[in-house]
């Protein structure tokens, strides 16, 4: 009689490897924080196989495979269901939750991103470190709209319509990046919005091209061939010549490295 396959656990000390951690793990909020950032600070945004024709796939031997051990990035699927993964092997509570996406339009989108709540030292705070170089380098609490600063970025979590609504600003303007419920998401909406998200012909992801890196104090993004550094108020950016170039930026500046001649194909292309 054959057994049932047993699930994957997690490598825990392989995943403090890579975000460079080495603090403690006791389930606190600051050592959520720490972790966090950690992780935000270490672990790139990218839609990179999506663009080479490589399935996304969601299933935690998959993302060790990737994240941990080909020490690639991904999008938020793939990272805040790691992070969730190592919170809870830690002893958090934590809450899968779903999100439209609001940065850029206030137009109605689908529950295409995932993040988190977690419940520690008797409150909840939003975890999420899988928004790209416009997310957050820390969680951000429940506390009725009370900003948070982060280095030169502040965020702060409101009600809007029966729903929560995380913003952020540089200056004095607020800025819309996501809405979420509370109601718990399960592993298969991940999997229905992960397909919309990495297959669709009007999803973004196949049609950009995108590494991302949030920083204390710098915000790095790469979109199809143009290259940015946010530095909160102040920012620089280039075209890069060629596809050669985008080779070399995703490797020296996020660490992505790929054979020479690989070919990233999206559909502004």
């Amino acid at each position: 009689m054959t057994g049932a396959t047993r699930p994957v656990a997690l490598d825990l000390d392989a995943y403090l490897r890579r975000i460079e951690y080495a603090g403690d793990l006791a389930p606190t909020r600051a050592t959520l924080e720490a972790l966090h950032f950690a992780h935000a600070t270490h672990v790139p945004f990218e839609n990179l196989d999506i663009l080479l024709g490589v399935p996304i796939r969601l299933d935690l031997a998959s993302l060790q495979a990737k994240l941990v051990t080909g020490r690639r990035g991904g999008y938020c699927f793939e990272q805040n269901a790691l992070f969730a993964a190592a919170l809870e092997r830690l002893g958090f509570a934590v809450t899968r939750l779903a999100a439209r996406v609001r940065l850029d339009s206030d137009a109605i989108r689908p529950r295409t991103h995932m993040t988190l709540a977690v419940d520690v030292d008797g409150k909840r705070v939003l975890a999420d470190v899988g928004f790209g170089a416009s997310g957050l380098l820390l969680p951000v609490a429940f506390d009725d709209g009370r900003p948070a600063r982060q280095y030169a970025w502040t965020y702060r979590i409101v009600e809007e319509g029966g729903a929560s609504l995380l913003q952020s600003t540089c200056g004095d303007a607020w800025e819309n990046l996501y809405t979420f419920s509370d109601e718990p998401q399960h592993a298969v909406d991940y999997e229905l919005a992960n397909y919309y998200t990495s297959t669709h012909p009007e999803s973004r992801f196949t049609q950009t091209l995108t590494a991302q890196q949030v920083g204390p104090e710098v915000r790095r993004i790469l979109r199809n061939r143009t290259y940015i550094e946010d530095r909160g108020g102040e920012s620089s950016e280039r075209t890069l010549a060629d596809d050669d170039e985008v080779l070399a930026v995703l490797a020296d500046v996020f660490g992505l490295r790929f054979p020479s001649g690989t070919r990233f194909r999206w559909r502004g292309d």
